[in-house]
């Protein structure tokens, strides 16, 4: 829902110097990364249009904050930051998850310009368009092709789709996003290929239900460079592997046909990582959550998996203190966590996100309760993560150097995600490349012996260095 305020006097006009220079948009993401990849698309389609991007809330002429609202503490991130963009800048477009609320948001910031819903990319450019017209024509020859991206040159998003078909009951998103909506498999392969072009060494696939991708388009076919592919997970896995760059698979969800893209990772032709959303280990409360698949013996497919691929890296996110939780639930929880061995996991205390139907369950658990419950989770998960990075000390890995903090080279595996996984670090004089002394850089590959390991990250010492 937009709210249309363009014909008040101070939100239709440019400011003056707007008027004598390109446009400046300055832009604040919040949330997850498809959230960043809906940054991403409005920045490029402004950028053709020659708008400029700022670099702080003083150097624009409007700001766009793309807000999350999935759960409390998202929203009052998002409200806080929508009011330090009013405090700093005073001309401000808000978009994304919080959006689909815009009373909420108008209730406490009434001052912004206007308000657009999660991925309205046309209605945010026509928002900025309304109260920042662009100064001339678009110059389409202005962005690259693969367009203008927030993250570092050496990875991107891929985003396959938009939307959910699950009905989770703590969760919103069908209702804020829209029901399942994928992508084509060549309009997706096309981006992916433009990407590369680009310098780009990993891929990062993301949507709400990684696995589902395409039912909604009945598997639609298409042709990719001469091959025929159906616009399905594992073709989509399959295609991207023969681009030669570390893909990395997210939110998927352990449906049987996931087990066909494990071959696939053993042949490292996509790597071996896979991010599944298990949220619980008992069933009972898996059923209250109304998760998909939970009726599979998730248990038994990791142990399957892990027989085709022994170097899988399996990371997670669960729920503590969901209403009607017992005592009894929350040890099925660590005894299932203790048999998975999964590497990386995050942990979350259940918070009641507006119209959410686990809302109206009975039994919410007190937040003192919620709190020691996370605590042990978190504990226990740590002692598993130490146990199975111990394990690495001494192998040798290939790393893609993310940055460079004073001499140390901050790295990562194929088993770590950029920004929720552990790192590698390569300290002191290990910081150069073992040919020539020449320096890392963001974007360089390096081999590395791991030589220590902590609870979550490793050090490593280039080969040969």
């Amino acid at each position: 829902m937009s709210q249309d305020r363009s014909h008040r006097g101070a939100g239709a006009r440019a400011p003056a110097a707007a008027r004598r220079r390109a446009p400046r948009v300055g832009f604040v993401s919040l949330g997850c990364p498809k959230a960043l990849v809906d940054s991403e698309r409005i920045i490029t389609q402004l950028r053709s249009e020659g708008y400029e991007v700022a670099p702080s809330y003083q150097a624009a002429d409007v700001v766009v904050v793309n807000t999350c609202g999935f759960i409390d503490a998202a929203i009052d991130e998002s409200l806080d930051a929508i009011g330090e963009a009013l405090e700093h800048n005073g001309r401000v477009i808000v978009t994304g998850c919080l959006g689909a609320n815009p009373q909420r948001i108008l209730a406490r910031h009434p001052r912004v310009l206007e308000v657009t819903g999660p991925a309205a990319y046309e209605q945010v450019v026509g928002a900025v368009h309304a109260h920042l017209p662009p100064r001339h024509d678009p110059f389409t020859d202005l962005v690259p092709p693969h367009g203008v991206r927030l993250t570092p040159r050496h990875y991107a998003y891929l985003k396959i789709a938009e939307g959910c078909n699950n009905r989770c009951s703590f969760c919103i998103i069908p209702a804020l996003r829209g029901v399942l909506s994928s992508r084509r498999i060549d309009d997706v392969l096309g981006e992916a290929e433009r990407l590369v072009t680009a310098g780009v060494k990993e891929l990062l696939v993301i949507s709400q239900d990684t696995s589902a991708y395409g039912s909604d388009l009945r598997y639609v076919g298409a042709t990719w460079h001469g091959t025929h592919y159906e616009t399905r997970f594992i073709d989509l896995a399959s295609a991207l592997g023969s681009l030669g760059v570390w893909v990395r698979l997210h939110y998927v969800y352990p449906y049987p046909h996931v087990d066909q893209v494990l071959p696939l990772m053993a042949e490292r032709r996509v790597l071996p990582y896979l991010d599944v959303p298990f949220q619980h280990g008992s069933p009972t409360v898996l059923r209250r959550m109304r998760r998909p698949a939970r009726a599979e013996d998730t248990l038994a497919r990791i142990r399957a998996w892990r027989g085709v691929c022994p170097e899988l890296t399996l990371r997670s996110t669960f729920i503590v203190g969901f209403p009607g939780e017992t005592e009894a639930e929350f040890a099925e929880l660590l005894e299932w966590l203790e048999e998975a061995q999964l590497d990386r996991v995050g942990c979350f205390k259940y918070s009641p996100v507006e119209g959410a139907a686990a809302n109206t369950l009975a039994g919410h658990v007190p937040p003192e309760v919620q709190d020691e419950r996370h605590a042990r989770f978190m504990e226990r998960a740590a002692a598993i993560s130490a146990q199975r990075l111990a394990a690495r000390v001494g192998r040798r890995v290939r790393v893609l150097v993310d940055a460079i903090e004073g001499t140390t080279a901050i790295a990562r595996s194929e088993a770590d995600a950029p920004e929720i996984d552990g790192v590698v670090r390569i300290a002191g004089a290990s910081a150069r490349t073992a040919a020539e002394g020449v320096r890392l850089r963001p974007g360089d590959w390096a081999d590395v012996e791991i030589v220590a390991a902590d609870a979550y990250d490793l050090t490593g010492r280039l080969i040969g260095g």
